[in-house]
């Protein structure tokens, strides 16, 4: 046995060593291969064809002829030359067929290892390219395929350093049916300015610089903003939108977008978001609706019959539109005094449907004053905030909370002893120490007995931080902790009986069906939130100043107000008589939220612009959203 062994494994060690010596070798086994094949075969076909030569010679000349044409060597017989003369002929054509097959398989090969790899020119106009690749790319690409939806033809470019196939299978999962929109992936750097060539971003539409999910990639964004500049060639270009986390770049990020670049502030955005939402829940459902492209959106609109008019008179001027500011000298001006007059160049702030569906129609005949609820001015309370876990948006949450607080606030923190320390806590607040108390305790928030020494009924609002990304974690897993925070608070909710108002920041929109948190709860999804933001403003650059102001501490913002202070509760009464009782107040209603339904999916009771003459009866607990100045 061990004989047969060692034989057997010196004749594979022959053959081996055989098949290093080259292409001749390989050439000789495989003609030995064939014959051994092709001559028994073609012997038995013609020993056994009733119409072969009977001779034996005659025999063998058939099963000549059988094999060369089999192997493609001619086959001719007679004197030996000429048989060694059709062999040589056959191998000439055998060489050259064989050599030009080889030819045309590498070519091709060559060239779609290319396309695979995505180093080709995209030839196309009016584009939109997109450079960089983190969570946000899918929110961007869906809302631009959403955008094109009611164009003949669009086309969305993707570049980024990974695989071109990797990128569009990704895309196709999370995005899917894209209709007409075709989405185009190139391999390479952003950074590179030959890379970034390859998208053409100077026939693109726009351009959505993207930052990465690193926390310390505001660099990679002012440098790829550099070779975008490199690549147009000192052409102006499209309009430019990209986003940095830290405000230390913003300027920088600027300068090298150029005067039609918009740079975004992440971090002080969603900072300002989850506190608006803390203040008054629900208004994170309201902003998704505004941001998106599946509903009513910002718009710009002129007409020259409200030239000369007041900013008032517009508000119900429009049956399905909502006036909610003017544009002048590419300044947003959101929730105006009543009395600012519409001047030549002006151009209203709407929320509609579409860029077209703006048409002047007067509803000053819908609005009934009898049901109107007298105006009584409300003033602001202390309010009672619990933060849980900390990151490095949580400094920016503090200042944004004590930027709203009046005397008697309270913010507690509560989080590990390695995310922050005591001091960093103060010093956050230490701007607002006359009207602000801060409290800092040190645990674990996912534990229930750290939780229930806290007294959280006692609370207006929680808000739920995630950690941090460390080098080499997804962003993603940040949120495994947010998630055993909010069951230990659910826990405490049904201890308890009563329902928390929690709002919670996560990294993936993936997890919030997984939270254990009401319907219609607020889930800020920071990379959702500016996707969205990019997507609005690569479509119409002018959106930009809209959303400057939307998110600025002293611009007009969204609010969710009780609707009992619009409209008489149980009274009936349609929207324009809201519009008209906001208007009183100084405020442009734009919608509601049904307290009916605010568990309900997909809407929760939000109701963006609804037609002026729609009416409803009004309950106590039914809000009205309304652009207003605090």
């Amino acid at each position: 046995m061990g004989r047969r062994a060692s034989l057997k494994g010196r004749a594979r060690y022959w053959f081996d060593t055989t098949l290093t010596r080259g292409t001749s070798a390989l050439v000789g086994w495989l003609a030995l291969g064939c014959l051994v094949v092709v001559l028994p075969a073609s012997a038995v076909l013609v020993w056994t064809d009733p119409q072969a030569p009977t001779s034996r010679t005659g025999r063998l000349a058939a099963v000549w002829r059988l094999t060369g044409e089999t192997l493609r060597l001619g086959g001719a017989t007679g004197p030996l030359l000429r048989v060694l003369l059709s062999v040589l002929l056959a191998l000439v054509a055998l060489v050259y067929v064989s050599t030009l097959v080889g030819i045309i398989t590498t070519g091709l090969t060559e060239r779609l290892t290319a396309l695979r790899r995505g180093r080709s020119v995209v030839i196309e106009q009016g584009h939109s390219v997109v450079l960089g690749w983190s969570e946000q790319v899918f929110t961007v690409v869906s809302e631009l395929v959403a955008a094109n939806a009611n164009q003949r033809y669009g086309a969305v470019a993707v570049l980024a350093d990974r695989n071109k196939t990797t990128m569009e299978e990704a895309l196709s999962g999370k995005v899917g049916n894209t209709g007409r929109t075709r989405l185009i992936c190139r391999s390479g750097s952003p950074t590179d300015p030959a890379r970034l060539a390859l998208t053409q971003p100077g026939a693109a539409s726009a351009v959505l610089v993207l930052p990465h999910d690193d926390p310390s990639a505001d660099p990679e964004v002012v440098k790829t903003l550099l070779a975008l500049r490199s690549a147009l060639g000192g052409a102006e270009g499209p309009p430019v939108v990209a986003a940095v986390r830290d405000d230390r770049y913003r300027l920088a990020a600027s300068l090298a977008a150029g005067r039609r670049g918009t740079v975004l502030e992440s971090d002080a955005i969603t900072a300002r978001l989850i506190v608006q939402s803390a203040r008054r829940p629900g208004l994170s459902l309201v902003y998704r609706d505004l941001l998106d492209f599946a509903g009513d959106e910002f718009y710009l609109t002129s007409d020259p019959a409200l030239t000369g008019r007041s900013f008032c008179d517009t508000l119900l001027a429009y049956a399905t539109s909502s006036v909610v500011g003017v544009l002048r000298d590419g300044r947003a001006l959101l929730n105006p005094p009543p009395h600012t007059l519409i001047a030549v160049g002006d151009r209203l702030i709407v929320v509609t449907r579409d860029d077209d569906t703006a048409r002047l129609s007067d509803c000053s005949g819908l609005v009934d004053e009898s049901v109107m609820t007298p105006w009584q001015p409300v003033s602001a309370r202390a309010e009672r905030v619990l933060i849980l876990g900390w990151n490095r948006r949580a400094s920016l949450i503090v200042d944004q909370l004590g930027r709203y607080a009046v005397h008697g606030s309270v913010i507690a923190v509560v989080a590990d002893r390695q995310e922050v320390t005591a001091e960093q806590v103060r010093e956050a607040g230490r701007d607002f120490a006359t009207r602000l108390t801060i409290t800092f305790r040190t645990g674990d928030v996912t534990r229930p007995e750290t939780l229930r020494g806290l007294d959280i009924d006692s609370y207006d609002s929680v808000v739920v931080l995630g950690p941090d990304p460390v080098a080499g974690q997804k962003p993603d897993e940040t949120d495994n902790r947010t998630l055993v925070t909010l069951l230990v608070l659910h826990l405490l909710e049904q201890e308890s009986g009563r329902e928390l108002p929690v709002v919670t920041e996560m990294t993936d929109d993936r997890n919030r069906t997984l939270a254990p948190i009401s319907p219609g709860a607020d889930v800020i999804i920071s990379g959702k939130l500016i996707g969205l933001l990019m997507a609005q403003i690569s479509q119409n650059w002018h959106l930009a100043a809209v959303f400057e102001e939307l998110f600025s501490p002293t611009g007009g913002q969204v609010r969710l107000r009780p609707a009992a202070s619009y409209i008489l509760p149980g009274c009936e009464a349609s929207f324009a008589t809201v519009v008209a009782a906001a208007r009183q107040r100084g405020e442009c209603a734009i919608g509601y939220r049904r307290h009916d339904r605010a568990t309900a999916a997909p809407d929760h009771g939000v109701r963006i612009n609804p037609d002026k003459s729609e009416r409803r009866r009004w309950a106590d607990q039914d809000e009205v959203i309304v652009i207003a100045h605090d």
